[in-house]
């Protein structure tokens, strides 16, 4: 296997017959959250290639839209555990972490975990909370473990964190700082759904919830083994020199640009988009497709008149495929 052949990862490239097993989890993952979820079908999928890929997803919009029930129908789907954490003013970080408490019978600290010990954990609205409170994530969602009192302490896997962003009360919430939003690989906004879709949402849950029949239709193993298979799709290097340019790219036409790990989360999204779409190597329109979601969070403009999307648009508009 030549350089310009192998998967980013150095594992052993995955085959036809891996693709086929991983696209039909996925495929049974998105038909179960559809039951639930009504339109956002490309939302689905931008948030089952993140899983695949290993990443945490952030989604952002205003109340009611169905943020939160989304990514319970996407955690309920799998057969792990799956924690909330309601970020509020007064949450500490040990609400979230853990804490060590002293067993008066034993006389020695025993560690109580908190809630992020699950497979999946939804923080919701997570910016409700000061930077203190979610820093104690920062460490979680890149090191798959937590420390407390100088003891490190890992966490099941696989580990997601799905986050929801309240964008209306601004005057009540905290900005998000970089270190932390750089470790989300995707920002999704949902918007609001048109007349035919939410005429069908209000026909669904008018009465009984579907969210509440809603069970698990993949195992963990499944999961993990489609996570294997991803990391074992060939990415070419003139595909990895592709994202390196459009990285760079964005650093010179913005105040903060695409950081190097905002390079590895758009190719980790485009293997995959590429499981997805039954291949076994990402192709450059994988690439394009999921920078749209990875990138623009990750960049900071000196004037309003320039929007991060719009300096994403121009370099997938300018850089070229060699």
């Amino acid at each position: 296997m030549t350089d310009t052949d192998t998967p980013v990862s150095g594992r052993q490239e995955s085959t036809s017959e891996d693709v086929s097993d991983a696209q039909d989890v996925v495929a049974s993952v998105v038909d179960n959250v559809e039951q639930v979820i009504v339109g956002h079908h490309q939302e689905v999928e931008h948030i089952l290639t993140a899983l695949l890929g290993r990443g945490h997803i952030l989604l952002e919009d205003v109340p009611g839209v169905g943020k939160t029930m989304l990514a319970r129908a996407v955690a309920q789907s799998f057969d792990g555990s799956f924690k909330r954490v309601q970020f509020t003013p007064d949450l500490l970080p040990s609400d979230v972490t853990g804490v060590n408490v002293y067993n008066q019978k034993n006389e020695v600290f025993e560690f109580r975990p908190g809630p992020v010990f699950a497979n999946v954990v939804l923080g919701d609205e997570i910016n409700r909370a000061p930077p203190k409170t979610q820093s104690s994530l920062l460490e979680a969602m890149e090191e798959q473990q937590v420390t407390v009192d100088g003891e490190s302490h890992d966490l099941p896997q696989p580990f997601t964190v799905i986050a929801t962003q309240n964008t209306v009360e601004r005057d009540r919430t905290y900005e998000l700082p970089m270190a932390e939003l750089d470790r989300f690989m995707k920002k999704l906004h949902l918007g609001y759904p048109d007349t035919d879709e939410e005429t069908e949402m209000l026909d669904r849950t008018v009465g009984h919830h579907p969210i509440d029949d809603l069970g698990a239709v993949a195992t963990l193993e499944d999961l993990q083994g489609a996570r294997e298979t991803t990391a074992g799709i060939t990415v070419e290097r003139s595909v990895r020199e592709y994202v390196t340019r459009l990285s760079q790219f964005t650093r010179r036409h913005a105040e903060l640009g695409v950081s190097p790990r905002g390079g590895l989360s758009v190719l980790r999204a485009a293997q995959g988009r590429a499981v997805l779409d039954g291949r076994t190597y990402v192709i450059p329109d994988d690439v394009q497709t999921e920078a749209e979601v990875v990138f623009p969070h990750r960049i900071r403009t000196s004037t309003t008149e320039t929007t991060p999307r719009a300096v994403v648009e121009d370099a997938l508009e300018s850089v070229r495929v060699e």
